[in-house]
């Protein structure tokens, strides 16, 4: 047991060291992609959501590759399981409503 508990600092230290580099690339994407958006960015936001609906109006959707469409397939079914992930935590049950 005391040789397991000598081995501690030095595994924390290493875990200390790897997880450093990784923390810092994550708190860099976090800080664009976290945020919320400004006044600056309704402009963009609205000529995106025009520029989406005049695709869907001239058929832009059906020239899309199959990987584009595979990985826009994963991100709606990973929007629709985090919904379902909110509607479990917000009823605090797996199954049906606490009445």
């Amino acid at each position: 047991m005391a040789q397991l508990v000598s081995k501690v600092p030095a595994l924390a230290g290493k875990f200390v060291a790897e997880a450093t580099p990784k923390f810092q690339t994550f708190l860099k994407y976090a800080k664009v992609e976290l945020t919320p958006p400004t006044g600056a960015d309704i402009p963009q936001i609205r000529t995106d959501i025009g520029r989406l609906i005049s695709g869907v109006k001239h058929g832009n959707w059906k020239n899309v590759t199959v990987r584009d469409g595979f990985i826009n397939s994963l991100i709606a079914v990973e929007i629709w399981c985090w919904f379902y992930v909110g509607e479990c935590i917000g009823k605090r049950h797996i199954v049906g409503y606490d009445v």
